[in-house]
């Protein structure tokens, strides 16, 4: 009898099955040998062909980061497009606005209306006291590696300390606000992607500076005063997170995104 390596009697095997040549054993029946064999090779060889079209072409564990990165580069690509076009339609809107308003009593009437409310709507720019308060993640080490008992999660900035200072600034009298320049209001929603931040449908990166207009000793009073900005002020200890806090006069540019009313809920 011929004996083979392992690899080599398997493949030989394999072609006695197909071909119907493997010699009988007893009590086993030949034609559902050769017949079972074909059909299993079959399946296997679909089995493959599944699993390379679900890859694409890729290995199934592959790093998709550089797609992602390029789909939101992308998306913000066409923020920035759809923005300057909202712009532009928003300004001639404005010019057939006010030639209509020159002819048109009652239009002209609203017209005063609207300008009487742009300023307490956000519409407007605004330039006052305040308070500028800055977030930012801890610095990196050299060698990439992260201290003992510490998670990446612990040394960056997340959606709730964000949303922790904007609400004590709001508490504190805030009458205009302002993140990463970005008009904002007391509807407005902040949400974080990673360590970005997602405002308006535009993506920001630390550092996270917020700007409120308002009595600068009732804003830092409030600060002092909130639970989440007191967490992250220990997490600035003990991280090394970054927050600054400062008293300035400072500049919030007015509201430019869409007032469209998604929802809305009858009091009761």
């Amino acid at each position: 009898m011929e004996y083979t390596s392992g690899a080599a009697s398997w493949q030989k095997v394999l072609r006695r099955a197909v071909a119907g040549l493997v010699p009988r054993r007893k009590g086993l029946r030949r034609p559902g040998w050769s017949v079972g064999v074909p059909l299993i090779a079959a399946a296997a060889g679909l089995l493959f062909t599944t699993t390379a079209t679900t890859a694409g072409g890729t290995a199934l564990r592959e790093d998709r980061r550089p797609q992602l990165n390029q789909l939101i580069e992308e998306r913000r690509e066409q923020v920035a497009a759809s923005e300057q076009r909202a712009a532009t339609l928003r300004h001639d809107l404005e010019e057939r606005t006010s030639t209509l308003a020159e002819q048109d009593g009652p239009i002209r009437a609203q017209q005063g209306r609207a300008l009487a409310v742009r300023e307490a709507a956000g519409f407007t720019r605004l330039t006052g006291p305040g308070v500028t308060v800055e977030l930012n993640d801890a610095p990196g080490r050299g060698d990439g590696r992260l201290p003992e008992g510490v998670s990446n999660d612990d040394l960056v900035v997340h959606q709730g300390d964000v949303q922790a200072v904007v609400n004590a600034l709001w508490a504190g009298g805030a009458e205009a606000m302002s993140i990463m320049n970005v008009r904002v209001l007391a509807t407005s929603a902040v949400r974080c992607v990673g360590n970005t931040l997602l405002l308006h449908g535009r993506v920001y990166s630390p550092p996270f500076k917020i700007v409120a207009i308002g009595d600068p000793a009732a804003l830092q009073a409030a600060l002092a005063a909130s639970e989440g900005v007191r967490w992250f002020k220990d997490a600035v200890d003990h991280y090394q997170l970054g927050y600054q806090e400062r008293v300035s006069t400072v500049t919030v540019p007015a509201f430019e995104d869409s007032t469209a009313l998604r929802s809305a809920k009858v009091p009761e």
